[in-house]
């Protein structure tokens, strides 16, 4: 899954000139740990292996936040299969916490 973001240099330009970094970063963390946490909170259990795979990685300098699941049929259980019925649980996490970030970095621009 891919997911392209509109107005990325706008903001680098509005956090540059309106934000400190390390608030910046701080707010990825955040936004990260929360977004592995409501995946973990949807994922359907029965072993806990898929629950447990859900990692988070921080790079680009504290820039970036991934968060996904490494369990070897992760994407069968997002997506399903034909014998089997989706049971998303990362594409709603991210939907619920892209919000809660947008309103942070708002904040910080203001």
């Amino acid at each position: 899954m891919s997911v392209r973001l509109k107005g990325v240099n706008e903001l680098k330009l509005a956090l540059r000139n309106k934000a400190d970094m390390g608030a910046v970063k701080q707010i990825v963390k955040h936004n990260g740990s929360g977004l592995q946490a409501r995946a973990q909170r949807n994922v359907p259990v029965k072993t806990g292996n898929l629950k447990r795979s859900i990692q988070l990685e921080i790079s680009d300098g504290g820039l970036l936040a991934k968060s996904e699941a490494t369990a070897e049929y992760a994407p069968y259980v997002e997506w399903g299969t034909r014998y089997m019925e989706a049971q998303p649980y990362m594409k709603p996490a991210f939907n619920e916490q892209k919000e809660q970030f947008r309103r942070d970095m708002n904040r910080l621009t203001k």
